[in-house]
């Protein structure tokens, strides 16, 4: 989940009800299109903080009732009275996109500092990103490039560390 200034769903205009709720003005680029959403950033005192959602409704004319997990009673969420709400970005840092396959040349280590490689190519496969990892003996390995693979990856450095599943590299 990361925060980002430029997605501003709106602003928290009254608390509603008392168990917690808050009613919040959506921007008029939201009205129409309100994006499915698990969790925001409510900038408190000028700072991002997180709120994982339990239930959203739209009420109409622009207007989004939201409660938020683990705040359940009027006191706790008052204090959000006027704050902006912002979404978070869907793009995860470890991801690729069209503009983002330069890894070429970046060494890949697993979790254990064993070097498995370089990245020779990215492939693009429908739904499905592939590292082409050449070992040291110039054996090609095709690593699904997941986030849920990805420990750490440092652009300086050009390393990516992963935790693949045990048998992952034996297969290619």
């Amino acid at each position: 989940m990361t925060y980002t200034k430029e997605i501003l769903l709106g602003r928290i205009i009254k608390i509603h009800g008392y168990d917690g709720s808050v009613t919040l003005k959506l921007e008029k680029s939201f009205i129409e299109n309100i994006p499915e959403m698990e969790s925001v950033f409510l900038e408190i005192q000028g700072r991002p903080v997180p709120f994982f959602i339990s239930h959203s409704e739209y009420a109409g004319a622009g207007i989004l009732k939201l409660k938020f997990e683990d705040y359940s009673s009027f006191e706790k969420i008052n204090e959000f009275q006027g704050c902006r709400v912002f979404l978070t970005t869907l793009k995860n840092p470890h991801s690729l996109s069209d503009d983002n396959v330069d890894l070429k040349g970046y060494k890949v280590f697993l979790q254990d500092d064993m070097l498995l490689g370089v990245v020779k190519d990215v492939i693009q496969n429908p739904g499905q990103w592939l590292l082409s990892v050449v070992s040291d003996n110039q054996k090609e390995i095709l690593i699904p490039f997941h986030e849920n693979f990805i420990v750490k990856m440092d652009p300086e450095n050009k390393i990516i560390t992963m935790d693949l599943p045990e048998g992952l590299t034996e297969i290619n």
